[in-house]
């Protein structure tokens, strides 16, 4: 039987540990065998970003065994913000360590976007190993377009759903307060976070909003990701929070729910939204400085979405289904990994 090594072992749910579930269930679904030990035998290993068992996976790959890398971003916000020393220094030890089994280990090289390949290639060069772009896929049975989940009659719902919004990742969170803000001129808005938020950007979160009329905010925290679906069918449009995000899962499954998706041109956004199933605008300032960005643009775009949500939550599920469908990740993963 054929055995993929699959390391680490990512749990919580974030996205890695969202993708590992995901592919190790489409694996099981193929009768392929799985494994989390580097010491077993098995035909093909996927690093899911990087490990710390450095030495192990030498080994391997002096075994003849086949070392496929997946690579999400590169860690930047702690050269232009102040996060504290804890996230500095794993971020910087992270970059580190993934550059070094790119250039070192890596047989084969999957990035999760174009924008992914080309920041790698710009900041690390090219890669020793042969690359190959890759989506994240979703199972568009389990994030459908219906379902449990009504929107609301009396006020838009704006969502966000990300894995932190907290301390030195919390920019994206304050510039969509302030979108929701200049739309709550017209319309009445609610803004739902889920996701980490510390209490000190709670609180001046609300202290933002606190004499804004027909503008509400609920903090959710990290919610079940068999949640996802029934948030996001019960929202108008989802904000993509983050600067430069390199393939946020949040995206795929908000378009695969019909949810369209508003934001920033930065990183992979407009890669993934395409040009129907959102919109998707000019910075108009310097993303890689967190230099504030055009609000008052972004919010007169996304007024069409709320204007013509039929139209929109039909292409987001078009999209979903055209480019983000889990068997066709899968197998595209299955043939960088087998050959």
């Amino acid at each position: 039987m054929t055995k993929i090594c699959i390391v680490p072992r990512v749990e919580g749910t974030g996205g890695m540990a969202s993708f590992r579930l995901k592919f190790e269930e489409g694996l099981r679904v193929r009768g392929i065998d799985l494994t989390h030990k580097l010491g077993d035998n098995a035909d093909a290993v996927l690093v899911l970003a990087g490990t710390r068992f450095i030495p192990d996976l030498g080994r391997v790959r002096r075994r003849g065994i086949r070392v496929v890398q997946r690579l999400d971003g590169i860690n930047w916000v702690h050269r232009v913000k102040w996060s504290g020393v804890r996230y500095t220094v794993r971020a910087v030890y992270g970059n580190a360590m993934l550059a070094l089994i790119r250039n070192r280990f890596a047989d084969r090289v999957i990035y999760q976007s174009e924008f992914i390949r080309g920041w790698w290639q710009d900041w690390y060069g090219v890669a020793n190993a042969p690359a190959t772009v890759i989506h994240n896929g979703i199972d568009l049975d389990a994030y459908a377009q219906s379902g449990e989940g009504d929107r609301p009659t009396d006020r838009y719902r704006m969502l966000l759903l990300e894995g932190s919004l907290a301390r030195g990742l919390n920019s994206g969170l304050f510039h969509a307060v302030e979108a929701a803000k200049k739309l709550s001129e017209k319309y009445p808005m609610e803004v739902v976070v889920a996701g980490t938020v510390d209490e000190s950007t709670q609180w001046k979160i609300n202290s933002v909003i606190s004499e804004v009329k027909n503008l509400s905010i609920k903090f959710l925290d990290t919610v079940p990701r068999a949640d996802v679906p029934k948030l996001a069918r019960s929202s108008h449009l989802m904000y993509s929070a983050e600067v430069n995000p390199p393939c946020p899962n949040s995206v795929i499954e908000a378009l695969a729910c019909g949810l369209p998706v508003i934001g920033f041109d930065t990183g992979s956004l407009k890669e993934l939204v395409g040009g129907e199933a959102g919109v998707i605008v000019p910075y108009g300032a310097n993303p890689w400085k967190l230099e504030t960005p055009n609000i008052a643009g972004l919010a007169a775009s996304a007024e069409s979405v709320l204007e013509k949500q039929n139209q929109f939550r039909a292409a987001a599920r078009r999209r979903a289904e055209e480019k983000f469908g889990l068997d066709a990740m899968v197998e595209a993963y299955l043939k960088v990994l087998l050959g």
